[in-house]
């Protein structure tokens, strides 16, 4: 085999045992990057991200992935969500099952916040900050504080 012949060979080899271990790796980071926020919570938790996505629901244009997951483990915890943002910022909450279990919207009067309290059972949330305009991204921050 002649040297140029041995250099495209060992270019273009993949070592298919390196490969899952890549994947599993890519994955951990980005799952590691939405941790879950467990109740009770020790002190405010505050998440930062870019508001909007492709999704269309019924509080917005969400991203296919919430932006934190929360895990409320006693009954009726009272939970405050507060999100500050630019555009036409949405709060859509979903329950484990995919139902939705709350959804607000910026007003004209709300310069971009909006705040949803309540008390929630136990059980697994997914949060999502999204916007009333599709194709619209801005900065947010979502606050999530145990009252």
């Amino acid at each position: 085999m002649t040297r140029k012949a041995a250099f495209r060979k060992s270019r273009f080899h993949i070592n298919w045992q390196i490969v899952p271990t890549a994947a599993l790796g890519v994955l951990a980071m980005s799952l590691a990057a939405m941790a879950q926020v467990t109740t009770p919570l020790q002190g405010e938790q505050v998440i930062s991200g870019t508001s909007g996505g492709s999704q269309a629901s019924s509080c917005g244009f969400v991203s296919d992935r919430p932006v934190q997951t929360v895990r409320v483990t006693e009954a009726f915890t009272s939970l405050r969500f507060r999100v500050e943002g630019g555009g036409r910022p949405t709060l859509l909450i979903l329950g484990a099952d995919g139902s939705v279990k709350g959804c607000a919207r910026a007003t004209n009067l709300s310069n971009g916040v909006i705040e949803a309290s309540g008390a929630w059972e136990r059980g697994n949330y997914s949060v999502f900050v999204g916007d009333l305009e599709r194709g619209s991204r801005h900065p947010f921050s979502l606050t999530i504080v145990q009252n």
